[in-house]
């Protein structure tokens, strides 16, 4: 009679510890199908990666090619004539005019937008609501109408053309750089500034041994914003820049609407792509590198 009972006890805890198998347990439905969610993850990564590259095999090929006619599919003669061409148009010029533009706005912009968004999201400010719409603004109303108007109130105020290009763009990066900011201060923890100070280090340390290292990526991220705003903008600065400000997305406009400058279009258009993406990549790699991530 005691054999018996023994027996179904085991049974039944062998059954309770069956029942207690978690999904991702070796050996259930979930475990069995990470290997296909794997790469099917892995495909579909694949397959966006292609679709972005793809645009920019054809402005790869121009690039090189100094001879390419219908009907043949890759170019018959290469060379250099286009980076020649796009350095005689003043592609030069137009580059280091861009990068400067895009590196100041971001230098401005950036703090703007932390100040804005620290102040936003501890509430330190009266009518948030109002001034969030307010700071977003520039992004709601219509770039061209927002632009004539601003551009014959800076005329009036006797700004020179680039100061206006640079003031403008900079109201147009904020609401950016405020809401990548914004996000970040949402999950900053002020206790850190907070011991700093009670151990006695200074207004000035605590903010740059441990407030800014803390919310250094959002920064990284908010300052790629307002870059790529300021670098890929044609609008503003055509309008406001009044022709003073040459810039590489006016270069390359005033070539592209010529005829036989596909090589110098395409080289201009490459330049204009890949300072982006060397920052993008440059941010995601220093976030690998920090050694706070969780990986």
């Amino acid at each position: 009679m005691t054999v018996t009972t023994t027996s179904v006890t085991l049974d039944k805890a062998r059954a309770n510890q069956q029942q207690r198998r978690m999904p991702g347990d070796h050996g259930r439905p979930l475990t069995q199908s990470r290997g296909a969610a794997r790469t099917l993850r892995i495909l579909s990564t694949a397959l966006i990666a292609l679709w972005f590259a793809l645009p920019f095999v054809p402005l790869a090929l121009w690039s090189f090619a100094d001879q390419w006619m219908h009907p043949a599919a890759f170019p018959m003669e290469t060379g250099t004539d286009g980076l020649t061409a796009a350095i005689a148009n003043g592609g030069g010029r137009a580059f280091i005019h861009s990068l400067v533009l895009s590196l100041v706005v971001a230098a401005i912009a950036t703090p703007l937008g932390a100040m804005a968004a620290r102040a936003l999201s501890r509430g330190h400010v009266r009518f948030g609501k109002s001034i969030t719409v307010l700071l977003f603004s520039p992004v709601m109303l219509p770039p061209f109408a927002a632009v004539l108007g601003l551009n014959v109130l800076l005329l009036r105020a006797w700004v020179p053309p680039a100061v206006g290009v640079v003031l403008v763009l900079v109201a147009v990066a904020i609401p950016y750089t405020t809401f990548s900011m914004r996000a970040a201060y949402a999950a900053y923890d002020d206790g850190f500034d907070e011991a700093a100070r009670t151990l006695g280090a200074t207004s000035r340390l605590t903010l740059w041994r441990i407030h800014l290292p803390l919310i250094a990526p959002a920064l990284a991220r908010s300052a790629f914003l307002a870059f790529v705003v300021g670098w890929s903008d044609y609008l503003i600065t055509l309008v406001v820049g009044g022709g003073q400000l040459v810039t590489l997305p006016l270069i390359i406009a005033s070539s592209a609407s010529g005829v036989g400058n596909e090589s110098s279009v395409a080289v201009l258009s490459l330049s204009a792509v890949i300072p982006p993406l060397i920052l993008l990549g440059l941010i995601a790699r220093s976030r690998n590198l920090d050694p706070g991530r969780q990986r």
